[in-house]
């Protein structure tokens, strides 16, 4: 998909992406029987000797069961979406380790060596920064702007800002931990360094190289060198 022309800081023009986007409800198709090449014309597929698999839309899909009814055994639809607007982005040119079963929406932006752990998932317009690392179940809401060498926490929420829409993006700056099951809501901005402790609700902005928790989030202390040991980041984990 074609994202030039958009703005991806702007909700506004976010939204005018996905009304642009043509919505697909991409399939895939197996299907047997005494079928010929040529009876998939147009289509994209793979196999021979009446065993086939295509990619193609729900539409096609079912035209070509009613134009071969038949000349087929079986067949079996398996799709995962219905009108879709912004495909999945596409992770293989990506310098980072993505583990199985994150969900990156194209637009979204993956800096080099971070870590994108199971069940992530990252929305279009996220930028995630150098080194950082996404853990399992996280939610990076549109927009949501990650610093690099942060440590974003088991099912925590960085959320999103397009509707309703707002001028300012959630901003993580550098260095900064949010724990487990934490939410930064929209609009807020994480300072250099700072800890958001797991669980927290951090609905205001929180100064750098301080610790929050509570809900609402509130600073509890500055952060020293106990703290320090406590959120080091590994680079192995980046390697």
């Amino acid at each position: 998909m074609d994202t030039t022309g958009y703005d991806f800081t702007d909700p506004y023009e976010l939204a005018r992406f996905i009304k642009d986007a043509e919505k697909t409800t991409p399939v895939t198709f197996y299907v047997k029987g005494q079928l010929s090449d040529e009876a998939f014309a147009g289509l994209e597929f793979y196999g021979s000797n009446g065993s086939y698999t295509v990619f193609c839309t729900a539409i096609e899909a079912k035209d070509f069961i009613a134009a071969n009814q038949a000349s087929i055994a079986s067949s079996r639809i398996v799709n995962d979406r219905r009108n879709s607007a912004i495909p999945l982005l596409d992770m293989t040119e990506i310098n980072a380790r993505i583990e199985p079963g994150a969900f990156i929406r194209t637009g979204a932006i993956i800096g080099e060596s971070a870590v994108i752990m199971m069940g992530a998932i990252i929305n279009i317009g996220a930028v995630v920064g150098k080194e950082s690392m996404i853990d399992m179940g996280a939610v990076l809401g549109a927009r949501a702007q990650i610093g690099e060498r942060c440590h974003i926490g088991a099912g925590a929420v960085i959320a999103g800002v397009l509707e309703p829409p707002s001028k300012q993006p959630v901003i993580i700056e550098d260095g900064v931990l949010v724990g487990a099951n934490a939410v930064v809501l929209e609009g807020v901005r994480v300072g250099k360094g700072a800890v958001v402790a797991a669980g927290a609700i951090v609905t205001t902005d929180v100064e750098p190289d301080t610790v929050v928790a509570g809900s609402p989030a509130r600073v509890v202390k500055d952060k020293d060198e106990q703290t320090e040991s406590k959120t080091q980041i590994v680079d192995d984990l980046r390697r």
